[in-house]
């Protein structure tokens, strides 16, 4: 198993954290973020007081990006080459990614994914050459965001779920994308169709949840037949973590709500997957406890042996269409993004707990490997059991209780099995080179 990947990011105060008096209460050291707890009404010139209660959250990465004149500014390419590389590497080698941006309105969720004209996010830096989609999720209904949809009711489309490949959005677009420029008018025209309203925290709030997602499809050589490996990459730009907060939209009762109801399920899909991750890891051996002889009676196990809790990926359309991103197969990075004024202590302090907490996920990727090299790989392998066991036959030849029938079946049986992989591979090589 692996333990879902972590980076948090300080991003700079927004104007109106600094005309409400802001402080900066949060550093960076090396990996750890620290936060602490000042009165509002305290001394505004204090220094780092030991009084104040600090509370430290360590990551895999932590990133100061506050003042570019900083010596530990984090720029833009600096979370690529950390974050950004290790999802296209993981592509390449077979696994589906996702890569998740979380935290409150104005704190660098967008800027992190999507970036600015002038500096790029990971986005478009980690997308070309492949076949994508990129899909708003709002009020629990989903548009395609690069598709011209019916001004009116333009949230028609539908999540469903495939017995093999899980859950996709039926008559979602797929653009095949071979440059760079492409990649970045897409995003434009998609990022441009995004809803926007006015709020009380930030005057262009992301309201809704974008989902970028990335087919990436390589042709290889394995066993000297052309083979295939299918990655998916899902890039999401989650709504502002204010808004898993239920008395947040009082004014908007519907959209609150809806928007809510994918944040809040989130938190609870995340907290449920930790739990049972450490459930998992704690209680492997805990079934090999219940004494012997004493059958009568049913032993009831340890405390610690409770079963895993039922995980509710389909209770939001978010979860759903990331059920296998989370907890499942997938390798799964989150990137927590916060602001560092004394004003968004509460938000900033939830959204680090959220993080910690998914933390303790522990998915179990694997290689999405294509079905024939698969079949192949293991008739190869039976034909070498039998060819082992040919030998040994053959070695032992001499002893009268083997006749000579069942060397023949043998030797049969591994002709039968090198026939197949011949027929294997001739019809798939056909069909190969007629796509």
């Amino acid at each position: 198993g692996m333990l879902m990947g972590l980076g948090g990011r300080i991003e700079p105060m927004s104007c109106l954290e600094r005309a409400e008096g802001g402080r900066v209460i949060v550093e960076v050291d090396d990996k750890v973020a620290k936060v602490r707890n000042i009165k509002v009404d305290s001394r505004l010139d204090s220094s780092w007081d030991s009084r104040e209660k600090t509370v430290a959250f360590s990551f895999d990465y932590c990133y100061w990006s506050v003042d570019p004149e900083d010596p530990k500014y984090a720029s833009q390419e600096m979370v690529f080459q950390d974050l950004g590389t290790s999802v296209l590497s993981g592509a390449f080698r077979g696994y589906n990614i996702c890569l998740l941006a979380y935290g409150q309105t104005g704190s660098g969720k967008t800027y992190t994914m999507m970036g600015t004209p002038a500096s790029i996010g990971l986005t478009p830096r980690i997308s070309f050459l492949f076949l994508f989609s990129f899909l708003e999720i709002y009020n629990e209904r989903v548009r395609d965001l690069l598709k011209q949809s019916d001004q009116k009711k333009p949230y028609t489309l539908r999540v469903r779920e495939h017995p093999e490949t899980g859950p996709y959005v039926q008559g979602l677009t797929q653009h095949l994308v071979t440059d760079y420029k492409q990649v970045v008018k897409l995003l434009e025209e998609g990022i441009a169709k995004r809803i926007t309203a006015a709020t009380h925290i930030h005057n262009a709030s992301s309201r809704s949840h974008a989902i970028f997602t990335i087919h990436y499809t390589q042709a290889i050589l394995e066993n000297n037949l052309p083979s295939e490996i299918a990655s998916k990459i899902n890039l999401v730009d989650l709504a502002g973590s204010e808004r898993a907060d239920p008395s947040y939209c009082k004014d908007r009762i519907t959209e609150g709500a809806n928007i809510n109801k994918s944040l809040v399920t989130l938190g609870i899909v995340i907290s449920t997957l930790a739990q049972n991750s450490q459930v998992f890891s704690s209680c492997q051996s805990i079934n090999t406890l219940t004494s012997e002889g004493e059958s009568s009676r049913v032993e009831s196990p340890p405390s610690g042996g409770r079963r895993p809790a039922y995980i509710p990926y389909r209770d939001s359309i978010l979860t759903w269409l990331l059920k296998d991103s989370l907890g499942g197969n997938s390798k799964t990075i989150m990137i927590a993004t916060i602001s560092p004024a004394s004003s968004s202590y509460n938000e900033t302090m939830s959204t680090l707990r959220y993080a910690a907490n998914a933390k303790n996920i522990i998915n179990k990727p694997r290689v999405n490997e294509d079905a024939n090299v698969k079949l192949i790989r293991e008739l190869r392998e039976e034909i070498d059991r039998l060819k082992t066991m040919l030998m040994s036959f053959e070695l032992r030849n001499s002893s009268p209780s083997w006749s000579d029938d069942k060397d023949g079946n043998l030797t049969e049986l591994v002709l039968q099995n090198e026939m197949k992989v011949c027929l294997i591979s001739f019809t798939w090589c056909c069909n190969y080179l007629s796509l």
